[in-house]
């Protein structure tokens, strides 16, 4: 069930990092709240997502509908393609609640760090640094070398949230989309957005008497 009363405008990019079922699962979630959603996919995502969620672009264009597995309501989901720099969340003008990329590789982690924003994510991500609003980045690399811990530094000084892929199993999941949804409750709660409970901790019951 949609749930309008809590729309919110979110910039959702994807990058070629590992962990697609991320990005599929955190986009379930948003349609399912009726979020507006302005999405840019990188070239590279779509390799990956072809890849990791056995699913096909025609044309080699992004099509949200593809990777939800079901049409989304009509004008809720607005694409870019990465390479558009006129599109409008490449100004603060355009008016956001948020932003998260999820995956976000090391590239564009690198990218972003060096203020470098040749890319329709890396701009949209650095307004949103500028006009200091939300700005979410779910990295997906193990090990982690020093220029990557540095860059991550570099952007929490900055003001965005550093949010590793690296979901809890307290919950009991059963399904990988358990384990990628727990990661997404994290995510809409470092967003701003409401998010469900069934993966949060809830402490261990001690008797009163």
């Amino acid at each position: 069930m949609l749930m309008k009363q809590h729309s919110s405008r979110i910039l959702f990019g994807i990058t070629g990092a590992s962990g697609a079922i991320y990005a599929r699962v955190l986009l379930d979630e948003l349609v399912c709240h009726g979020h507006e959603i302005h999405l840019v996919a990188s070239r590279n995502s779509l390799v990956v997502m072809c890849a990791e969620l056995d699913v096909s672009f025609a044309d080699g264009r992004f099509d949200a509908s593809i990777l939800l597995g079901r049409k989304p309501p009509a004008g809720q989901i607005t694409v870019y393609d990465d390479t558009d720099m006129a599109a409008p969340l490449a100004s603060g003008t355009f008016h956001s609640d948020g932003m998260v990329i999820c995956p976000c590789s090391m590239k564009t982690l690198g990218l972003l760090a060096g203020g470098i924003g040749q890319t329709l994510i890396c701009r949209a991500a650095d307004v949103c640094l500028k006009e200091k609003r939300r700005l979410v980045i779910v990295p997906r690399e193990t090990p982690l070398n020093l220029i990557h811990l540095r860059n991550m530094t570099t952007l929490c000084e900055t003001g965005a949230i550093i949010l590793p892929a690296m979901p809890g199993f307290y919950h009991h999941p059963k399904m990988l989309d358990d384990i990628a949804a727990h990661l997404v409750m994290k995510i809409c709660g470092a967003l701003g957005l409401p998010r469900s409970d069934r993966h949060s901790w809830t402490g261990t019951a001690v008797e009163t008497v």
